[in-house]
């Protein structure tokens, strides 16, 4: 990759995080970072987070540092505009349709300069930005998204959903018509077609540096990529060391708006505890995944604060029914009896958020809370158990995020509920780095899980996590029939039949129970008080390009 000058950064910043992360044991006076940073810490953006990406690449990996860092390297085709949110100061996406606009939504350019969308919704032609370059000085042209798309199908990993979501039948459905045109051809109407370009996942890769780096074992780069960037988005990357930190530079040849910070350290610090500390003491701007009780303790600070916004976030617990007993509907569902949703939310939240009541984002068109009835009822979870055949209950193991605090306060407070209707319940604390890689393999038969769907749309919720064939199925739950109407509404443009089919899904899944549901924990970002320009996303990442100082 190109190596930028990054100015007259510091080591010392970079020292303390190095120190301050080791086992959380350093403090530092409050004045102390001030004064040693106030050189350097006016363009640099330094983030403590509980883990770096498990990889740079969207098709081996989409945990949450990936989803937080990929966006500074990456751009797509499009992306949604931008409306003001309820909290003064934030904006987010606007994510209302607009059927007077190609493709019915407020979607402004990014790599595609402009798009035409069939009425039928069959077809979508991009006109390509001319002059755009990748951080490794390759232009961009209609070869790089047909490379794109085809190393979805080859590889077969997210892109293996995001290929089915969008109704791509094949590599022929993407075309290359110029230089700068690119076309989707689709078989069946695709309502989401348009939005799904612009999902998290979807990044446009430099095909000339990927078919560069790649081998007969690797055909599509994969090992370059998991470590390296080939992208068009304003960073390039100067450094990764997975366990400590990843070093982000901004590109001076970028096509669009420069950052305002030229250079971002994410920072991995496991202990949330030493992360508050870190910002509490200024030695960085962005403290990620505090607990509810370590962002209550900013209230007043007077260098630091928490911005809180509605967000797509949910809280669950997957139950892996090739796990028996899980395998049991009745068990599932006394399963989500015993679990004490409100107060979860109301003393380990701290009132952060609310329980969850439906299978996707409450505020998504077409979710609907109408068959929901899980809420505390631990006499109703014993009788169901016995039906099941476990009046004596059982055993199990409860895999769960040592980088998200609270899962553990919440494992403990489960384990106790679950002991009142006979389960008994190991608990397996797994280092974040490790806990995504537990989840994606589906090695445990519960598994916490927070995540959204960044589409908001309910058949790419439902497909997502519901669909038999989907990546993220960490449930291992299989229904035909929901299958067959989360299809039917990814293949219409009649909105009525399309929440029809999903309203249906929706009252299966929740009588079958796949999840343990937990709780909305909306989206927190406890950072300093001089950094600006928060931008909420429903793929819930920090999007190090929209950062300022203020």
């Amino acid at each position: 990759m190109k190596r930028y000058s990054t100015g007259a950064l510091s080591l010392t910043r970079r020292s303390i995080l190095k120190y301050g992360a080791a086992a959380g044991a350093i403090s530092f006076a409050p004045g102390f970072a001030s004064r040693v940073f106030a050189q350097d810490r006016e363009k640099t953006l330094v983030i403590a987070a509980p883990a770096t990406p498990l990889s740079l690449d969207v098709e081996n990996s989409l945990s949450p540092a990936t989803i937080d860092t990929v966006a500074a390297f990456y751009d797509y085709l499009i992306e949604f505009d931008t409306i003001p949110d309820a909290v003064e100061g934030v904006m987010r996406e606007d994510l209302e349709p607009n059927p007077s606009l190609p493709g019915g939504y407020n979607l402004k350019s990014m790599l595609a300069e402009s798009w035409e969308f069939a009425p039928d919704g069959k077809y979508v032609k991009f006109k390509l930005r001319e002059g755009v370059l990748s951080n490794w000085g390759n232009e961009l042209t209609a070869e790089d998204v047909k490379y794109t798309f085809d190393r979805k199908f080859e590889v077969k990993g997210a892109g293996a959903f995001m290929t089915f979501v969008m109704g791509l039948p094949d590599k022929d459905a993407v075309k290359v018509e110029d230089k700068y045109v690119v076309s989707f051809t689709l078989k069946d109407p695709n309502p989401i077609l348009m939005i799904v370009c612009g999902h998290l996942a979807n990044p446009i890769f430099d095909s000339t540096k990927c078919k560069e780096m790649s081998t007969e074992d690797d055909p599509w780069a994969r090992k370059f990529l998991d470590t390296n960037v080939a992208g068009f988005g304003p960073y390039d990357l100067k450094e990764i060391t997975r366990g400590q930190q990843m070093v982000a530079v901004s590109r001076p040849d970028y096509y669009g708006d420069k950052p305002y910070f030229e250079t971002v350290v994410f920072r991995e610090v496991p202990a949330s505890a030493t992360r508050l500390q870190l910002l509490q003491g200024g030695a960085v701007d962005i403290a990620h995944n505090l607990s509810p009780t370590e962002m209550k303790s900013l209230a007043g600070n007077p260098t630091a604060t928490v911005t809180s916004v509605e967000a797509s976030q949910m809280l669950w617990i997957e139950l892996n029914t090739a796990f028996p007993p899980l395998d049991n509907i009745k068990v599932r569902q006394a399963l989500n009896y015993a679990m004490p949703k409100q107060e979860i939310v109301d003393t380990i939240l701290q009132g952060f958020g609310k329980k969850m009541t439906t299978f996707m984002p409450d505020f998504y068109p077409g979710a609907t809370a109408e068959y929901y009835d899980y809420d505390y009822d631990i006499d109703k979870a014993k009788a169901l158990l016995a039906e099941a055949g476990f009046a004596d209950g059982f055993s199990s193991v409860l895999a769960y995020n040592a980088g998200i605090p609270f899962e553990e306060t919440i494992a403990i407070m489960y384990q106790t509920a679950l002991k009142k209707i006979g389960v008994d319940i190991e608990l397996k604390k797994l280092p974040a780095g490790t806990f995504f890689d537990a989840l994606v393999k589906r090695s445990e038969p519960m598994t916490f899980n927070l995540d959204a769907p960044f589409t908001p749309d309910p058949g790419f919720a439902l497909n997502l996590y519901f669909h038999s064939g989907s990546f993220l199925d960490f449930s291992n739950y299989k229904n035909e029939e929901v299958d067959r109407l989360i299809k039917a509404s990814l293949s219409t443009l009649v909105e009525e039949d399309r929440f029809a089919a999903t309203k249906e899904a929706q009252k299966i899944i929740n009588d079958e129970a796949p999840w343990t549901l937990i709780a909305n924990p909306g989206f927190q970002l406890a950072h300093a008080k001089d950094i600006g320009g928060i931008v909420y996303y429903t793929s819930n990442r920090l999007n190090f390009q929209d950062y300022k100082r203020v």
